[in-house]
């Protein structure tokens, strides 16, 4: 599988080449490389009664330019701006069920959102998680029951920090089907 990292709005390259690394160490036979350029955060996904954007709009530009894109079989965007879905406050991330294109927002899974310590890896840990959930769901994989699957649902941080970066057996599995079923 390849699988394009696509900045929305200014993120540092340095974020995304670690996102990169990680991505490929989870996932069975996968190339992931950073795209050049970038996508601006579009105006209209801001609620400015909320003072989030909503990830529906940014996932669908961030579909929009994959679907041009055919050298990655999947584009995962990255946003650090808060973003939000219909009936939830926020989201760390959202994708296309199965589809080609996921988003993850690197707003909240920063330490200092928290008050915590920003000297520590928390933060690329969380980034790789849910990079790796938004990426599962495109493959076509459901939130997982076992709370320590990468593909269980957030309902916070602290669900976010109690699970693995990994894939349980089940979802792995899945995962490699879905993988191996691309050519």
């Amino acid at each position: 599988m390849k699988i394009g990292i696509l900045s929305v709005g200014q993120i540092p390259p340095e974020v995304l080449a670690e996102l990169a690394q990680g991505i490929v160490k989870i996932f069975p036979d996968t190339a992931c490389s950073i795209i050049n350029g970038s996508l601006p955060v579009p105006e209209r996904a801001l609620d400015r009664k909320r003072n989030q954007y909503n990830s529906s709009v940014i996932l669908s530009d961030v579909g929009v330019f994959s679907a041009n894109k055919e050298k990655y079989d999947r584009v995962l965007g990255v946003v650090d701006v808060d973003i939000f879905s219909s009936g939830l406050n926020y989201v760390f991330g959202e994708a296309y069920v199965p589809g080609n294109a996921a988003l993850i927002s690197l707003w909240r899974l920063k330490p200092e959102f928290y008050r915590e310590n920003a000297g520590t890896n928390v933060f690329a840990v969380r980034m790789l998680k849910e990079a790796v959930h938004e990426l599962g769901h495109t493959l076509g994989i459901q939130h997982c029951p076992k709370s320590y699957c990468v593909m269980h649902f957030s309902n916070s941080i602290f669900d976010t920090d109690k699970k693995q970066t990994l894939l349980c057996d089940q979802c792995y599995l899945q995962a490699s089907l879905a993988i191996s079923n691309l050519g």
